[in-house]
């Protein structure tokens, strides 16, 4: 037997300390590990049944290439040197006809490893000159706003939530998507805190909360400014912190005095007194945190929204405390670019960027046009927004599409190479955390079965085909990961190669534990202070202040389509899946149950729809078909539908993403799925296997 040091590989907080058990070459058992302190030995079910993804049968194990038509998913066979010779032969084409800016890599967090996620393929993309993905998919227009507001992503300690005696869980359902935060945020309310969930349905997480506020989703930066409205009005605010440790008070206070909690009712469908309760709250409770998710920015004014909470810790002096603040995707140590990607060295002229929202339209519009498509680490016909370009640029014959992948994905029916991946206990890689301060080492435990190569053995063996013979195209994982290391940042002082490999988990080099940001009163910005006013944004024609402006679809905005579509439909995590992975084993489809929408029972009334019957859900971009939940858990005129369900396990081929926009947000370039007007309707017929968009139309 043999226990080998692991790492959760998932797009998740937490980044799971994992034990695998190891019996003649065979992975027996994963358990949590114990000596871990933050997840501190037990993992949510996708860990705990890990074994269940690496073994299943349905795992690709050899390269394939097309020999049906684009989306039937049929192939042949074939061995890594013939694929790496037709990708090699047609990428030579395309780069001598239309340049290498021609080939578009996708791909976002299939893993979070900066080997496997980042290293590898920065550096053979950049020698190769392909085009480059802006991946603003998920956090993006948060972290723009933080940068803003507080010079970059520095959140609170998550070691620091049983401190709170407050807790503001914003938009954030953290026991779905950060469950390693619950324990936390328990021991908080043992001393005392008390917990109000901000969210719009009620989730897992809300049970949790003395108190539930519902605004109306995409109207969190009305509400916050409100808060602010009533906590100057009142003489709340910490006048000596705003004084001595923040920029834009003043303008701040002007801004907000244009929401009052009445007008700010009208907009958040909340109670003018509720408003007032919740900022007397927040202002006279001490120290008061702040936590929140992705979720609320994925509106078109997402950032704006983040940016208005962010100004709440400022208004109240609750920067610096310990237990208050903010925490949202924490960011504090950013690797050097130059040792991840050597673009001095490797760089190939200054091609264009793409947005990893856009690339459905981009497979359509773009010039010059993309004419191959490399996906790893990515399943856009699943995942991606705007369903209806989507497939209609993947199903393009002139389209060269390589998939590097672990099952045959909605986006592998699509490839005309398909390359087998391995998995993360097959692979070594080193992950940070992007809430807790941790760098944990992940050992491979076996090797990857069949003819399975691990991304970065994929970009070693497309540059060798290529002809590119750069060293740095050729490091092994371990001599990238002791490269990193040199990346100069104090909080890597005395963080070595030999302390990741005998440690179960290294805390990056914070004076203490735990941390407490900005308790010196000084911020990352160029003022050093925080910016409530922000020169940066100005100058870029943004604007400087927080505010709320009505969604690019909304009855403000657009009254003619809200009369159309007058549902809003979000598209939270399905607590079982992570994207679309675990979406095909049976057990957690089980588990997730079919695709379903929640209704409240005024509108499936108003639409004559009845608990469990199928309905579709639809609007000018798309329609899918769902079975209907009735329940007062979410508001009237507000639908939900949990994601990510794969196209080909969904009735009609069609998941909820062919309504789903590509809009990006007002900061950051996000992804804007919250912003999103539908209507539902009782399925015309009952025993119809399909909704009415499906490929053949999307074809057309």
């Amino acid at each position: 037997m043999t226990v080998v040091k692991s790492v959760c590989p998932l797009n998740c907080p937490d980044s799971c300390g994992i034990v695998t058990i190891v019996e003649d070459g065979r992975v027996v058992r994963t358990t949590g590990d114990p000596a871990h302190p933050i997840t501190r030995g037990w993992l949510c079910r996708k860990g705990n049944e890990y074994l269940e993804r690496m073994n299943h049968p349905d795992r690709i194990l050899y390269p394939m290439r097309r020999i049906g038509a684009k989306g039937e998913g049929r192939f042949e066979r074939i061995s890594w040197d013939e694929a790496l010779d037709a990708i090699a032969t047609r990428w030579q084409a395309i780069i001598a006809e239309w340049g290498a800016e021609a080939i578009v890599p996708y791909g976002y967090s299939g893993t979070m490893g900066i080997v496997s996620r980042t290293v590898g393929e920065r550096r053979f993309l950049n020698r190769l000159g392909a085009s480059v993905l802006d991946r603003a998919i998920c956090s993006e227009a948060g972290h723009a706003a933080m940068r803003a507001t507080l010079g970059g992503s520095f959140g609170s300690d998550p070691e620091d939530v049983p401190n709170a005696r407050l807790v503001l869980l914003w938009g954030y359902n953290p026991a779905a998507t950060n469950p390693h935060f619950v324990p936390l945020l328990q021991e908080a309310r043992r001393n005392g805190a008390r917990v109000v969930a901000i969210d719009p349905r009620v989730t897992e997480t809300t049970r949790y909360a003395d108190w539930q506020i519902r605004p109306y989703p995409g109207t969190d930066a009305a509400l916050a400014l409100a808060m602010i409205h009533v906590i100057a009005d009142e003489g709340l605010h910490d006048a000596a912190f705003l004084d001595g440790r923040a920029v834009g008070w003043e303008a701040l206070r002007e801004r907000a005095a244009e929401f009052s909690p009445e007008r700010a009712s009208e907009i958040t469908r909340l109670t003018a007194d509720t408003i007032r309760d919740l900022a007397r709250l927040y202002a006279e409770t001490r120290p008061g945190l702040i936590a929140t998710g992705p979720g609320l920015q994925r509106h078109t004014n997402g950032g704006q929204a983040m940016r208005a909470l962010l100004c709440l810790p400022a208004v109240t002096g609750q920067y610096g405390t310990s237990g208050g603040g903010f925490i949202y995707n924490n960011r504090y140590l950013t690797w050097d670019p130059e040792l991840v990607g050597h673009e001095r060295e490797l760089r190939r002229g200054r091609p264009r960027t793409i947005s990893i929202n856009r690339v459905g339209e981009a497979l359509l519009s773009a010039e010059p046009p993309v004419k191959s498509l490399l996906v790893v680490n990515g399943n856009p016909a699943a995942v991606g927004q705007a369903q209806h370009k989507m497939v209609r640029g993947l199903l393009r014959d002139d389209l060269f599409t390589v998939v590097h992948e672990l099952f045959p994905t909605d986006t592998v029916d699509y490839a005309d190479i398909v390359l087998p991946a391995a998995m993360q206990l097959e692979q070594l890689d080193l992950h940070l955390s992007y809430w807790s301060h941790y760098l944990r080492l992940n050992v491979p435990a076996i090797r990857p079965p069949g003819e399975a190569r691990s991304n970065l053995e994929l970009y070693h063996a497309l540059a060798r085909r290529m002809g590119f013979d750069e060293p740095d195209l050729h490091a092994s994982g371990e001599e990238i990961v002791r490269e990193l290391l040199r990346t100069p940042s104090p909080l890597l002082a005395g963080i070595t190669w030999e302390r990741l490999v005998h440690e179960p988990a290294v805390r990056l080099a914070l004076p203490t534990r735990p941390w407490v940001p900005f308790a010196d009163g000084v911020f990352a910005t160029p003022s050093g202070k925080v910016e409530l006013f922000s020169e940066e944004l100005a100058r870029h024609g943004l604007d400087p202040l927080p505010n709320w402006v009505p969604e690019a679809e909304s009855a403000e905005a657009t009254p003619e389509l809200f009369d159309a579509y007058p549902l809003k439909l979000l598209t939270p995590k399905e607590q079982h899946f992570l994207g679309s992975s675990f979406a095909n084993l049976d057990s957690f489809q089980r588990m997730a149950g079919e695709p379903t929408i929640d209704m409240h029972p005024d509108d499936a009334a108003a639409r004559g729809i009845a608990d469990g019957e199928r309905v579709d859900a639809f609007n000018d971009r798309g329609i899918c078909r769902l079975r209907a939940r009735v329940t007062d858990g979410v508001q009237p005129g507000v639908v939900v539908s949990e994601v990510v369900h794969w196209q080909k396990r969904s009735r009609g081929a069609c998941n909820v993403n062919w309504t789903t926009p590509d809009y990006l947000t007002d900061l950051g370039g996000n992804s804007t799925y919250h912003t999103n007007l539908v209507q539902v309707r009782r399925a015309a017929d009952a025993s119809m296997n399909g909704a009415e968009v499906t490929r053949e139309t999307a074809r057309s």
